[in-house]
């Protein structure tokens, strides 16, 4: 499978995205120094100049290092791509959690992570600029994992509910699976369709957005 493509792909097992997710939950450290000198050069190569146009001893050379010492932590350039593009949505679930810890109420930690998700995955050199320059082949592969790639954002979201379930934050009535499902949609959406009514670079126009049209989500019909 094509490099660009590798870190959506799904065949059988975790797609590199789930396993960013568990990496976060778990709070995974990579104790390796050179294994993380090896992922930061692929990262600023593959930001610089692309994933295709960029080769193992491109990466090698960014990193200093020898390409034997690059081919024996990651065999293939397809393994390496993978490593970097998991770190980077390893990164988001973190950011996100970060980013809505400061929020001193389940709506604001809503708006928070709203515009934390598009400003992440938007501002990132790699991910999002594969979406921006490869949406043809990007924004197929989302679509077409059987639901796959939004269905882990969503478990994350929906954990994230539960939690303000839990502490009594939002009511015990919440469907919480409908409302993350929800709420993941719409964001990617915005991701992966161009808006010409809403400035995606704009954070307070987003978070004027969330606190109108997906706040009120968290309070359910009353019977």
């Amino acid at each position: 499978m094509d490099s660009v493509l590798s870190f959506l792909a799904v065949q059988g097992r975790e797609s590199v995205l789930e396993r960013a997710y568990t990496d976060a939950v778990e709070q995974v450290d990579d104790k390796d120094e050179t294994r993380t000198r090896v992922l930061d050069a692929a990262y600023e190569q593959f930001s610089r100049l692309g994933i295709q146009r960029s080769t193992m001893e491109d990466v090698a050379r960014r990193a200093g290092v020898s390409r034997i010492t690059v081919y024996r932590r990651f065999a293939t350039k397809d393994a390496l791509v993978e490593h970097v593009v998991r770190r980077e949505f390893r990164r988001y679930f973190d950011q996100f959690l970060l980013d809505i810890g400061r929020a001193e109420t389940a709506a604001d930690r809503v708006v928070l992570g709203f515009v934390s998700s598009l400003r992440a995955i938007r501002r990132n050199p790699l991910i999002g600029g594969l979406i921006a320059t490869e949406p043809d082949l990007v924004v197929p592969s989302m679509i077409s994992d059987g639901g796959r790639t939004l269905a882990t954002v969503r478990q994350f979201v929906a954990g994230q509910l539960r939690h303000e379930q839990r502490a009594g934050t939002v009511s015990a009535d919440l469907d919480i699976d409908h409302v993350a499902e929800l709420m993941v949609r719409i964001s990617a959406s915005f991701l992966a369709i161009p808006s010409h009514l809403v400035d995606l670079d704009d954070d307070e126009q987003l978070a004027a957005l969330a606190r109108r049209f997906l706040v009120p989500m968290l309070d359910p019909p009353r019977p």
